[in-house]
């Protein structure tokens, strides 16, 4: 069921959606974001599982991302340049002298236009061509459900007059704890074998095995323990910002509907499995939470939230799978992406 509320000071409208088991989504017609998520635990105790900030108005200054939908382009292209068509394309530079997450006036700042009904709430957004630097007018539509069994489903659609990349990613800030500590103990699971080495600036560098290493998370291992060991990688990003290469997509390419990650916080008995069609899935450790006035009365530290976003590889329209990537007039892009939370 979905209900609907007017922020006055903020003029962006708040849709509700709950089901069965008293569960309650709040998604927010800024950045199209996902502003709360009230679940139980193990003994009945509610409790928002995303990071957001106390403020409404404050998502629209949104730094960090918490929550939004990001595009056009999820993650980070290098010096924020490519070739379309053997055209070069320059785009706006806002991290270490890369294209990241749309740029500064990217998706996750703008007021998208919502309407609910039974079933969900839809958001649409057109963005102008130019916007950016990126080429062709995009007509974006995103979908969120809840279900009876605490699946979040953000279905995606969108056009363009003229190619142009695309990729597209949800932002959410998970802490299956509420909020009681930080993220250390959850224990998590990627159905990865390969993950994305970067270089200083966020970069890849190359695919590599996660055998051996701290991003092996093929079978659960705690988050806080991982980000102890003394690699490299950790060092460089502060912490996990790394895309890990999910099974069945070497080529880029969207894949059938599959699960890929699963969360398990021990205190709370909080599960969350993702499931997704994308090739990619960059887990992030919340390193630059430090100083984010959120919900409690302490401002938010590194490692108190994680995010798992679902897109295209980083820097992919600079890699031999860049094709993949484009979406051309009479082309229809799709992707689905489901957080599902349940108890153990």
């Amino acid at each position: 069921m979905a209900d609907t509320g007017a922020d006055a000071e903020a003029q962006d409208q708040l849709f509700e959606l709950r089901n069965a088991d008293g569960m309650k989504v709040t998604i927010s017609e800024r950045g199209a974001a996902l502003v709360a998520w009230k679940a139980p635990d193990r003994y009945g105790r509610q409790a928002d599982v995303v990071l957001g900030y106390a403020e409404h108005e404050a998502y629209r200054d949104n730094q960090v991302y918490l929550g939004a939908i990001i595009g056009r382009w999820a993650n980070r292209i290098a010096a924020g340049r490519f070739e379309l068509d053997g055209q070069p394309v320059q785009t706006v530079v806002n991290d270490r002298g890369n294209h990241l997450h749309g740029g500064p006036q990217g998706f996750h700042m703008l007021r998208w236009e919502g309407v609910a009904d039974d079933d969900g709430v839809s958001l649409r957004l057109v963005s102008p061509a130019g916007d950016a630097g990126f080429p062709g007018q995009l007509e974006v539509c995103v979908r969120y459900q809840l279900d009876d069994r605490g699946a979040l489903r953000i279905d995606y659609q969108a056009i363009s007059d003229a190619a142009t990349p695309i990729s597209l990613t949800a932002h959410p800030y998970f802490n299956l704890n509420g909020g009681i500590a930080d993220v250390g103990d959850h224990m998590l699971q990627i159905d990865a074998d390969e993950y994305m080495a970067t270089d200083a600036s966020g970069i890849p560098l190359a695919r590599a095995s996660v055998s051996g290493t701290a991003f092996d998370f093929r079978r659960p291992a705690a988050i806080g323990a991982r980000l102890c060991w003394p690699d490299q990688q950790l060092q460089l990003a502060q912490g996990f910002d790394h895309c890990f290469c999910l099974r069945g997509s070497a080529d880029g390419r969207a894949s059938p509907l599959r699960e890929v990650a699963r969360v398990v916080d021990p205190g709370s008995g909080r599960c969350l499995q993702v499931a997704t069609t994308e090739p990619g899935l960059q887990f992030y450790s919340g390193n630059n939470l430090d100083g984010v006035r959120g919900y409690a009365a302490r401002p938010y530290t590194r490692h108190d939230g994680f995010c798992l976003e679902a897109g295209s590889f980083p820097d992919q329209l600079n890699s031999p799978q860049a094709a993949a990537a484009i979406l051309r007039p009479g082309q229809v892009y799709r992707q689905t992406t489901i957080y599902r939370l349940s108890l153990q």
